[in-house]
């Protein structure tokens, strides 16, 4: 299990009520879209929508460690873990402040492609500068 040093970008999420299900717990698809809010979160520190890019996602897993109830808020810690020639990887980890424990990990391969065509394109240097200072600073190696 992954320890929550090393993860420079914190996004802190409400639990809401309407995200329990009929067990009385988040449901597992929520975890996903509490990860995308976090996801975009560093994609905005990198300003990457200003340029002529999308980031798609190529591939998403979540393991799930221990029920999240309401209330509850979540820190989602967000780094980047390894720089592709169009891409990268990002790892989560899912932190429970009532709990006090890691309730979730995840991970996302994150590829570069062209708005106009959709074609897979390099990650732009200036991009790729920008996510190897925030790491950096947070003592990661890429």
């Amino acid at each position: 299990m992954q320890n929550c040093e090393n993860y420079n970008h914190i996004y802190i999420q409400n639990v809401a009520w309407g995200d329990m299900d009929a067990f009385g717990h988040i449901n597992n698809v929520i975890y996903y879209r509490y990860i995308e809010n976090a996801r975009i979160s560093y994609l905005d520190q990198l300003d990457i929508f200003n340029y002529p890019i999308y980031v798609v996602v190529a591939f998403n897993s979540c393991k799930y460690l221990s029920p999240v109830l309401y209330p509850d808020i979540l820190e989602i810690r967000v780094k980047i873990s390894e720089l592709r020639t169009s891409g990268f990887r990002m790892v989560y980890i899912i932190w429970s402040r009532q709990q006090q424990k890691i309730v979730a990990e995840a991970e996302a391969i994150l590829v570069c492609v062209n708005k106009d065509n959709g074609i897979k394109i390099p990650l732009p240097n200036a991009i790729r500068e920008k996510i190897i200072a925030i790491e950096i600073d947070s003592h990661n190696d890429l």
